[in-house]
């Protein structure tokens, strides 16, 4: 398209801000653009980490697609016509939103569902070698965690509901299909590809009578938290899922990154590309901090009698 084409004349280098400069940063985010307060406050931190001068003064530009994925080519286009200086992309669908719409303009990516190399993000995670670099998360051990968990949570469970998110790629899922062949749980997959199929997703769930719900990564789950704890709560099922914030929001439990941590991280490699760095150089990472997280005011409220094993291998207990 004819925004893309524009920005191919930009040259790495120019990217790099100067001192006296504060650089203008698009975020693409596919969730509610409300909840982009505290990602954009650690983004600025690690910012602040790598010594980029103007991390305070960096103009951060928020385009949210409010929970539909469909919006996010138009508002990508919007940064590259705007010529940022980088774009942050939130999710699968954000980086390939914006890998769409330019192969010029830096894209640091947080994306705790792909892999980046097989999505085609990147070349290898050691050397990206073109516009796209950050944090990548695709590791298919949480979803065999999760279900581990609940086993251990309800010792009887004998069935299971996912939800799954068919725009993150099947690598959780197959995860997931496996450990519960391993734990002998039966598992029935509900599919669900925008934020107002929410309530839909768990009615059908909850039709199936599983023993619990495991919540598989996805921004679509990642930027609502309170919803899907309120929704677990009024169907009387565990959960089970990677976003610290959902357990703390009501739901039986979580296990994966710290989601903040995440952004921290995504704004060291933010930083390093405003401050000269080429993606194409900057080797992908992986988080590197990760958490537990036990509702035990929710385990309560479901009958549940969590063990002091459990309890005591958590980070966080909400009593």
């Amino acid at each position: 398209m004819a925004v893309a084409a524009g920005a191919t004349a930009w040259p790495w280098m120019a990217r790099a801000q100067p001192a006296a400069k504060a650089a203008q940063i698009g975020l693409l985010y596919p969730g509610f653009e409300a909840v982009t307060v505290t990602r954009i406050a650690a983004l600025r931190e690690g910012l602040r980490a790598v010594g980029y001068a103007n991390a305070d003064r960096a103009e951060i530009l928020v385009r949210a697609s409010e929970g539909d994925p469909s919006r996010l080519e138009v508002l990508a286009a919007d940064l590259v016509e705007r010529k940022v200086d980088a774009i942050v992309a939130i999710s699968p669908s954000a980086v390939r939103s914006a890998k769409s719409v330019t192969s010029t303009i830096p894209i640091i990516a947080n994306d705790l569902e792909s892999d980046p190399v097989s999505s085609r993000f990147v070349s290898s995670l050691a050397h990206p070698g073109g516009n796209i670099t950050g944090v990548f998360s695709d590791f298919p051990d949480f979803g065999t965690k999760w279900l581990e968990l609940l086993k251990e949570a309800i010792p009887a469970l004998s069935s299971v509901a996912a939800l799954w998110d068919p725009a993150t790629g099947h690598t959780q899922l197959e995860a997931v299909k496996n450990a519960g062949r391993l734990l002998n749980v039966k598992l029935e997959v509900v599919e669900i590809r925008a934020i107002a199929e929410l309530q839909r997703a768990f009615q059908i769930a909850s039709e199936h009578r599983p023993g619990a719900i495991i919540i598989l990564s996805s921004p679509i789950f990642g930027t609502n938290p309170k919803l899907i704890a309120d929704l677990t709560l009024e169907h009387h099922i565990p959960t089970a899922t990677l976003f610290s914030e959902i357990a703390r929001a009501g739901s039986l439990m979580s296990y994966g990154p710290n989601l903040l941590g995440t952004f921290r991280q995504t704004g060291t490699m933010l930083g390093k590309v405003l401050q000269g760095a080429q993606p194409a150089d900057l080797p992908v990472e992986r988080p590197t901090k990760f958490e537990m997280v036990i509702n035990l005011r929710t385990a309560k409220a479901l009958g549940l009698s969590i063990s002091p094993t459990l309890l005591v291998s958590a980070d966080e207990i909400i009593e």
